[in-house]
C-alpha cells in the first residue's frame, strides 16, 4: 500500500471553480466548489446534530422546474492553522474547516475513489 502524505506542496484556489492542490508525495487532487461543498466536514452538513445529513448536490439528478440559484461559489477562503483551510460559501455556510488529511481522504480521482472503493 502506498504511503499518504497530506502535507501540501501547492495549493491554487478560485473561488467560482475549486481548489487545486499537489501533495508532497507527488499526487496532485482538483477538487470542483460543488464537490467541495457536499463534502463539508462540519456537524451540521454531516448530521452529527442528529439532523437529517444535508443531501449532496453532485449526487442529486437535476430538477427541470427549480427556482433560479446563484452559481455556488467560495466567497472566502483562508488557512487554519498549518493543517486546515476554512471555507466561507455564497449560500451563507462557512462553518467547515477542511483539513488537509479530510481533503487528501475525498480525493476526488479516480485513482483515489479506486482505493477507497476496495477499503
Amino acid at each position: 500500500m502506498t504511503t499518504i502524505t497530506t502535507d501540501p506542496e501547492h495549493i491554487a484556489v478560485s473561488k467560482s471553480r475549486g481548489i487545486d492542490i499537489d501533495w508532497k508525495d507527488g499526487h496532485s487532487s482538483s477538487y470542483p466548489v460543488e464537490y467541495l461543498r457536499d463534502w463539508c466536514p462540519c456537524a451540521t452538513c454531516t448530521g452529527s446534530h442528529g439532523t437529517e445529513p444535508r443531501k449532496k448536490t453532485t449526487e442529486a439528478p437535476a430538477n427541470p422546474f427549480q427556482m433560479y440559484t446563484p452559481r455556488l461559489k467560495m466567497n472566502s477562503i483562508e488557512q487554519s492553522g498549518n493543517y486546515a483551510l476554512h471555507i466561507a460559501w455564497n449560500d451563507g455556510h462557512s462553518s467547515g474547516i477542511y483539513s488537509w488529511d479530510h481533503l487528501r481522504r475525498i480525493c476526488p480521482c479516480e485513482a483515489c475513489k479506486a482505493e477507497r472503493s476496495v477499503k
